[in-house]
This record gives structure tokens, sequence and C-alpha cells, in this order.
């Protein structure tokens, strides 16, 4: 958080200042418009902090975010986002700038969406050996927005790359393809992050032509992605599937059985590629639960009351 805090306007960072410790240190966003409050998010609880955001406090944070040159952030400009020091992701939203119909730019930038970075070491210890045996299992995680899917993924990741010695599982060569800058947190390419020594990432790499790329480009053990969501992508999979590379995958969804329903998923199913599904739910009070179901959707593990880790 000292890293964000950091990066802000002194008039924003004050009252972030204010907010009580155990929930600041807890904060999943921080929402920054014009005109509008402070919104800090917490267990998906909003709290408004009454300072109104004025336009100079936006020229001020991007020109912080861009270390006062807008040409360096030309790229992260067209993708509407930005990713800083410590992995954190700074979401935009302003006035899009077209050219031949595909976004070129984003200016006037009105909101800031920073989502806090939290890596939680040890968080899927115990989901490891409902999803090993003798080898990784082709696994999909499912879970809806803020229900911490990342967080479980770079831990997984990071187990893998690492090895296990209470399970006897050796450290595996880890391709990271991580299209939105969010499992591995790189800025100049160098992750944010802590990873096993067999970690290699390509960041900022559309997921369908990164899987290939990392395929012959790194040769891995495991393919690692995050949020697949298009027919290009299942493909890819597909792909990865037969080149005998293992996959641990997630995307959105709230059950199994809701994800099925999707094209590019029932394809996925059908061919019967994934071995291990892990649902993560969250209630109102943003505590969560795993659900792990075997590759005929039945449940073989259940872990409730899990701690926060968004």
């Amino acid at each position: 958080m000292e890293s964000v805090l950091a990066l802000l306007p002194k008039k924003i960072q004050d009252p972030l200042l204010r907010v009580p410790p155990d929930i600041l240190s807890r904060s999943e966003e921080v929402r920054i418009r014009v005109g509008k409050p402070i919104e800090v998010t917490v267990a998906g609880q909003p709290y408004f902090i009454p300072y109104e955001v004025s336009a100079r406090d936006a020229e001020q944070l991007l020109s912080h975010l861009s270390q006062f040159s807008l040409y360096t952030l030309e790229e992260e400009l067209k993708r509407g986002y930005i990713t800083i020091a410590g992995g954190h992701r700074v979401g935009l939203a302003g006035k899009v700038i077209l050219e031949n119909g595909t976004v070129k730019a984003i200016r006037d930038i009105s909101s800031f969406n920073i989502r806090i970075a939290r890596q939680k070491i040890g968080v899927a210890e115990s989901l490891i050996p409902s999803i090993y045996n003798d080898q990784w299992h082709h696994t999909l995680i499912i879970g809806a927005p803020q229900t911490g899917k990342t967080t479980i993924l770079r831990d997984i990741a990071r187990i893998m790359s690492t090895g296990h010695e209470p399970l006897n599982i050796p450290a595996k060569k880890v391709g990271i393809v991580d299209e939105r800058s969010e499992i591995a947190g790189c800025v100049h390419g160098v992750p944010q992050l802590e990873f096993g020594i067999r970690v290699d990432v390509l960041d900022g790499c559309p997921k369908a032509e990164g899987m290939m790329m990392m395929i012959r480009s790194m040769s891995p053990d495991i393919l690692v992605v995050d949020e697949i969501g298009r027919q290009e992508d299942a493909l890819a999979v597909l792909d990865a599937v037969n080149a005998g590379i293992k996959l641990i995958i997630t995307t959105h969804g709230y059950t199994f059985q809701e994800v099925q329903k999707r094209p590019f998923i029932a394809n996925l199913l059908a061919q019967n590629i994934f071995e291990r599904f892990i649902e993560i739910r969250r209630d109102d009070k943003g505590n969560r639960s795993y659900h792990i179901l075997n590759e005929k959707g039945q449940q073989v593990y259940v872990k409730a009351g899990a701690e926060l880790h968004v």
C-alpha cells in the first residue's frame, strides 16, 4: 500500500492516511473520480472518504503515474490500465480516442481504479493435494470478480515453480502468460511478485498468441493463464494440451454448472481436458470457500471460511 500512497497527489494522499489503519490495510480497490468522493473497497463493501477530487488532482495523479512523461504510457493508455511498482494495477476511464475503428488512447481521464495487489504466500497450500497426484492436473479455477482467483493462481504458480518438499513435488518450468500484468505484476518485464526460480513471464501479450509463443520459445512444463474468455483462447488451450503442456487457468463464473453453458468452455469440457475445477465463492462478509470438483463435476474437497485474500 505504501507504493500506492507514494504515487498519489498530497490532496488525495492526506485524506486516505486518515482512514483507520485496519480498513486501509485491507483495501482491495481505491477509486478516484473527478468531482466525486474517494471510494475505498474493503471485503466487497465501499467506504467513501469526504474529499471531492478535482480535475487538477487527476492531472497530477496521471503525471505521477507517467513519471511526468505521458509518451512513456502510450501503450498503457491504449489498453486502459497501467501496472505500477508492486504489481498494483490502475484502471483508467475517460474520453476514448479512436483511429481506424480501434482504440488509440484515452484522454481527459476522469476515473482511476487502483486495484491493490497483495501476494498471499501459502494461500493455496491446502488445495495442492487435490490438484496434484504424481503429476499436476489440468485445472480450471472458476470465480466471480473480486473472489481472489488471481491470488490463488499466483500462489499455485509459485508452488509449481518452487516445488513442495512435504508432498515430494519437484519444481517445474512454469510459463505465465500475463496479458493484463495481474499475475506477476511486471514492470519493465520484471515480475514484482514472488515466484520460484523456474518461472518465465510473457507480459502484456494476448493470451492465445502468448500461449503459442511460450510453448515455442520457452518449452514450459506448465502454462498459467488468467481469465480465458474468447474462442481463440480455447483453441490455444487445445493446442497446448496437444503439445503435452499442463494447464492451470482461470475464468469468470459463479459455478461449474454456469460455465458449462458457455460455448467455448463447453467445447473444452467436451474434450475432457480439465481434471480438476476449483470454485471460489465469496459471501457478503467477504469470507471465501473453495470447492474442488473432479473431471466429472463431483466434489472432492471443500474448504470453508477461508481468509480474505484479494
